[in-house]
């Protein structure tokens, strides 16, 4: 006759179970946090691109020389930007007959903290005088 084993887990089984899960459960949590930080930057770096087109908006809205060297800091959520915006003279020798100035840069650069580094967004874009073959 033989004797019934109690059907049961052994304590080492129950070990190498628990080592399994924690070992996985550490990857998991390593994944996660990587996934919030990514969305930090995304976030911040979105805010940093409206503010840049807001910026542009503005500059393009005052034709004036006002507009050639602006510059301040804005919080958003909780994070400080930092922009400056840069209209400069474009002479394109190719374009003979353009006036000097007609065309012009205009340069949005916006830099912010993030954690041990700064980040930095720049837009450029080309505007022209209406009033060029004057």
């Amino acid at each position: 006759m033989k004797t019934q084993r109690p059907k049961a887990f052994t304590f080492v089984e129950v070990i190498a179970a628990l080592a399994v899960v924690a070992i996985a459960l550490t990857g998991l949590l390593h994944m996660n946090l990587l996934s919030a930080k990514t969305a930090d930057v995304a976030q911040a770096t979105e805010q940093a691109v409206f503010l840049a087109r807001s910026k542009m908006t503005e500059a393009l809205c005052e034709e004036s020389a006002q507009a050639a060297g602006r510059s301040g800091t804005t919080e958003i959520n909780g994070s400080r930007f930092t922009w400056r915006t840069e209209r400069t003279s474009v002479d394109v020798p190719q374009l003979r007959g353009l006036r000097r100035g007609a065309l012009q840069q205009l340069n949005v650069n916006v830099t912010w903290q993030q954690g041990n580094g700064h980040k930095h967004v720049q837009m450029t874009t080309y505007v022209a005088d209406t009033a060029i073959h004057e």
